[in-house]
């Protein structure tokens, strides 16, 4: 996520980093830089000139010059301008209204409104712990409805029936009136994607907004869209009082010039960011953890939550008792740890979250990627009971057995040998500090050379 934004900044803090003292040209030469890649981030132009005034001023105080590290105050600067650009802090669902609280979802055609419908209505129900109704006013795209009847169901959320024959309107008046009768928390409404200058669909959409009066009005952004779907936010908010945004598909882009710019050009925050396909890849949009990421400085905290939040504890407990009573990390403990990472969204997105250099990243992808995950599982399944227990009676003829079962080759049994071997040792070193999450904790903010792969 915002690779290549990461990647400027990176540069231009590792030459900053290196002054002893800086001096007017070094801070117009770090912030020439910065305008080129806030710019090539696709971030309006109004943005980059306020932000980079601020920087300057600051950088330009009294305590700068005298600041011991100078290049790191400046960077320092820099990622609290960043935060303050995109909020400082989340704001969170406004629910406190007489149920049930009606959430109206508009946006761009293509933005992933119907899937972020699902996905909003998931987070309410698991960590809200809200009964969630969910219902479709889009009689205009084709299998619209019937997608988000499809979502609904597949994640144990309700849904109420509605059908292209009806009218937006009459749909969402049948919908109100059901989720009183029905005693939900949250109706989340999706609606039909239209253009900002098409008058007779807002119309429309102004229409359902003063049948519903939802509490929550959220404009959902492809991030990819860049500058356009925030232009279009800025538009419908003159039309709709949005409440938010949500940023849709931010895995995928690599500017983020959307995650800086909507707060300034809209006035209205991001609610939530949404990271990857799954029912559950939808997150409370934190501007602390977002500059962090483009800084370069992964999002540890966000991983721990995956690992607390994804991962099970009970067995994690097990692992930890196991091992600190002095009995050994075995290849079954190791298959666990592997399908841990996978459900985690796999080494990519474990990767994106820790405070490793892109080159590191590359060098740790290129070691285990997600394919070759599914391949060690593979070889694992393919051993005895007791060799999992007991790796060290693991011979040529047992290497060989074990390769023709899993379809790979002596190379990769040895590789996967020499990975479980740091794994091993890494466990034992952490054993007595709480497990992956206490791990990860010293991790943060360090350079997690001890890595096991």
């Amino acid at each position: 996520m915002f690779d290549r934004m990461s990647e400027k900044f990176t540069g231009i803090f590792a030459s900053l980093r290196g002054y002893g003292r800086l001096s007017e040209k070094n801070i117009d030469d770090g912030l020439r830089d910065l305008r080129i890649a806030l710019l090539e981030a696709d971030v309006a132009l109004s943005v980059v000139r306020s932000f980079l005034d601020i920087i300057r001023q600051r950088a330009t105080d009294i305590d700068i010059s005298k600041s011991l590290t100078p290049g790191q105050t400046l960077i320092k600067i820099i990622n609290e301008e960043l935060v303050d650009l995109m909020g400082k802090h989340n704001e969170p669902l406004n629910l406190n209204t007489t149920p049930p609280a009606v959430i109206l979802l508009t946006g761009l055609q293509g933005a992933g409104k119907t899937t972020t419908c699902a996905k909003l209505g998931v987070h309410l129900k698991e960590k809200e712990n809200k009964k969630v109704a969910l219902i479709s006013s889009d009689t205009y795209r084709p299998g619209a409805i019937r997608q988000l009847e499809i979502l609904a169901k597949e994640n144990e959320l309700s849904w109420l029936e509605s059908n292209e024959s009806e009218t937006p309107e009459d749909i969402v008046k049948n919908g109100l009136v059901t989720a009183k009768r029905q005693l939900f928390d949250v109706l989340i409404v999706d609606s039909a994607g239209r253009l900002h200058i098409d008058d007779e669909m807002m119309g429309e959409i102004k229409s359902l907004h003063n049948i519903l009066n939802p509490i929550e009005t959220l404009f959902v952004i492809d991030s990819m869209m860049g500058q356009d779907a925030i232009n279009a936010s800025a538009s419908f908010n003159k039309i709709l009082p949005l409440t938010g945004n949500i940023l849709t598909k931010a895995d995928s882009d690599a500017r983020g010039g959307a995650a800086l710019t909507v707060k300034y050009i809209t006035g209205k925050p991001i609610k939530f960011i949404g990271v990857g396909e799954k029912s559950r890849d939808l997150s409370p949009f934190n501007p602390e953890r977002v500059a962090s990421q483009i800084l370069g400085m992964g999002d540890v905290l966000s991983l721990i939550e995956e690992v607390e939040d994804k991962t099970n504890k009970e067995e994690a407990l097990k692992l930890s008792k196991k091992i600190s009573k002095g009995k050994s990390f075995n290849l079954e403990d190791f298959k666990e740890q592997l399908k841990q990472m996978s459900s985690m969204g796999g080494i990519s997105s474990i990767l994106d979250k820790l405070p490793v250099g892109k080159n590191q990243a590359g060098n740790i992808a290129t070691h285990l990627n997600d394919s070759e995950l599914t391949k060690l599982v593979a070889i694992i399944d393919s051993m005895t009971r007791k060799e999992r227990v007991d790796p060290k009676i693991i011979n040529g003829s047992r290497k060989k057995r074990i390769s023709s079962g899993s379809g790979t080759q002596i190379q990769d049994i040895n590789k996967l040998l020499k990975q479980f071997n740091r794994m091993q040792k890494m466990m034992k070193k952490f054993s007595n500090k709480g497990g992956l999450s206490k791990m990860l904790r010293g991790v943060k903010g360090s350079n997690p050379s001890g890595f096991p792969f």
